[in-house]
């Protein structure tokens, strides 16, 4: 469950929100820090990191933290689903068909309130199996 905070939108998260939401990619914030920069050429890696937690804090991205060390950000607030290559660590959305059968069957085989849950798939991306 996203927290929400009273968030002043700064021109340096608006431009980080929107670079963010153009791409279907899940960049790192590395990735981020560069698409960024191409508009915003002053600003720090620093700042990119700070904004991106505090946009996922805020329920405007999603933080992705996959059994991996390196943290990826999706634009989409939604909760939905993601698959992660083993080999080259990309990531996509799972089908959206698929988001709704999890979610249907978890409501249905449990006596609990579900409030959230994380899910990971992995496996290996069509590039990577050539």
């Amino acid at each position: 469950m996203q927290k929400q905070l009273n968030l002043r939108m700064t021109r340096q998260r608006k431009v980080i929100l929107e670079e963010l939401r153009k791409v279907a990619t899940h960049p790192s914030a590395d990735e981020v820090y560069e698409m960024v920069r191409k508009r915003l050429p002053r600003i720090s890696l620093g700042t990119i990191y700070r904004n991106l937690e505090i946009l996922s804090e805020n329920g405007e991205i999603q933080k992705l933290e996959f059994g991996c060390t390196l943290k990826h950000f999706d634009g989409i607030a939604e909760n939905h689903y993601h698959i992660r290559c083993i080999h080259c660590g990309r990531v996509v959305d799972a089908p959206a068909d698929f988001d709704v059968a999890v979610n249907h069957d978890l409501k249905n085989a449990t006596d609990f309130k579900i409030i959230g849950h994380n899910l990971e798939l992995i496996g290996i991306c069509p590039d990577c199996l050539n």
